[in-house]
Formats: C-alpha cells, sequence, structure tokens
C-alpha cells in the first residue's frame, strides 16, 4: 500500500508505452510477469527500437509472493539508471505494484527516474467469454510481441 509520502506512479496505455520506448533511448521496458508467463504466453517485443525488455519476477511461481529484493536486483541488473521504467504484467496491477515498490526504493536513495506503469498490461482485461488478449493490452493493439 502507498502512502502520502511513497512516489507517484504515471500510467500510460500500450501504444504510448511503444512511443516513449520509441522516442527516449534510455526508457526501459521491465516485464515483471513470472517465468511461466513468460514462456507460455510470450511478450513485448521492443528489438525493432535496438532494445531488450528486461525481465524480472515481481511475485514467484508458484505461490505468488513478493520478491522482497526485487528492486534492487533490478536496479543491479539494469546498472546506469535510466530516466523512465515502464513495467508492465498481464493486466496492470502487479507492474503498478512493482513501479511502486522501485519508486520508493530510488526516492529513499535520493536517486529518481520516472516510473511508469503500462496499463492494461500485455494481456489486458478479460472479454466476456473470459479470455484474454483480445479486448485490449499489448497484444490487442497490435505491437511487436512474440513467443519465448
Amino acid at each position: 500500500m502507498m502512502t502520502a509520502d511513497a512516489p507517484r506512479i504515471s500510467e500510460v496505455g500500450p501504444r504510448d508505452a511503444w512511443k516513449i520506448l520509441s522516442d527516449d533511448r534510455s526508457a526501459v521496458l521491465v516485464d515483471v510477469r513470472t517465468r511461466p508467463e513468460w514462456g507460455f504466453v510470450g511478450g513485448p517485443d521492443v528489438s525493432t527500437l535496438g532494445k531488450e525488455v528486461v525481465r524480472r519476477e515481481w511475485q514467484t511461481w508458484p505461490d505468488m509472493t513478493p520478491d522482497p529484493d526485487f528492486a534492487r536486483a533490478l536496479m543491479d541488473e539494469i546498472g546506469e539508471l535510466p530516466s523512465r521504467l515502464l513495467f508492465i504484467c498481464r493486466s496492470g496491477a502487479r507492474s503498478m505494484r512493482a513501479a511502486e515498490a522501485v519508486a520508493t526504493v530510488l526516492s529513499a536513495e535520493g536517486r529518481s527516474a520516472e516510473c511508469i506503469n503500462v496499463a492494461e498490461g500485455f494481456e489486458g482485461d478479460l472479454d466476456p467469454l473470459g479470455h484474454r488478449g483480445g479486448l485490449n493490452g499489448w497484444k490487442a493493439h497490435g505491437l511487436a510481441w512474440r513467443q519465448t
């Protein structure tokens, strides 16, 4: 839960996320889903932008416990802090919590990067038939993705 002092996380839709990644050479996309999701569902592909998606589980499968070292491990993996970090999950909920955790750690360390949640996530909301991937989200917007 965020406190009144916690950094505010902005949200953008998938197309706006793609635009940010296209226009800002230092912006990084962080996919916080689980290894099974990456393997079975696929994920965003930003290779045409000369970038790679950083994959770091916010919650570990199968018990879905948040990784208490997530923010530190992510910062170590990324190295030089980019101007913007965009976070994506299946539907936008886990990625929001992951973005909040990173922004809080950065703030505590006196560092800053804009942390942005990709609303709708990779697969989006359930449609009336209970399926994801067609109603909204990265895939439904026709953005580049690949099966891994």
